[in-house]
């Protein structure tokens, strides 16, 4: 007897414009949870914080997430860090007034919405560079609603590596 697979439900936001000026809360992660982007180290800051020690593949992901800014208009990242397994990022979009950007990726002729474009592109990049495709198919997003939503995404993100032993996505 045959077994009905489940229906994956679609991660973006049914009928959300995600070229809509705010930020967002993304969290990227690698193909199977394979622990590659880097380690935590415990005590390496001058408070003895626990900080991320990037691999290879981490100061590429770091690299090409300091870039998404110049090439895209009115799009910012506020806030990122780059985990062993996962990376999380918080992108601000600025003005309504965003038609260089919503056609999609540089020298892109098809439009689309900008946020899942702008992923899209990041993971294409850092999978040519890394020279095979390390990330999962999708992604989590949240469109973050207000400030004090903004201040307690923000502060994950700062607290990622001191927490990692709790985080989710550890895996030993």
């Amino acid at each position: 007897m045959d077994k009905e697979l489940p229906k994956r439900k679609h991660p973006r936001l049914k009928g959300y414009d995600y070229s809509s000026v705010g930020a967002y809360f993304i969290t990227i992660c690698v193909e199977d949870m394979c622990a590659i982007l880097g380690e935590v180290i415990v005590g390496r800051d001058d408070l003895g914080a626990p900080q991320m020690k990037l691999s290879k593949f981490g100061l590429i992901v770091q690299q090409y997430l300091e870039q998404i800014e110049l090439y895209y208009q009115n799009v910012f990242i506020d806030k990122y860090v780059v985990m062993p397994n996962h990376v999380h990022v918080m992108i601000r979009i600025s003005r309504d007034n965003i038609a260089s950007i919503s056609s999609g990726a540089p020298r892109s002729s098809r439009p689309t919405t900008v946020i899942p474009r702008i992923i899209a592109v990041f993971k294409r990049l850092t999978n040519k560079e890394f020279g095979f495709n390390m990330w999962q198919d999708s992604y989590h997003d949240h469109i973050i609603r207000d400030e004090d939503d903004y201040l307690k995404y923000w502060q994950y993100i700062e607290n990622n590596p001191a927490k990692w032993a709790e985080d989710k996505y550890y895996m030993n």
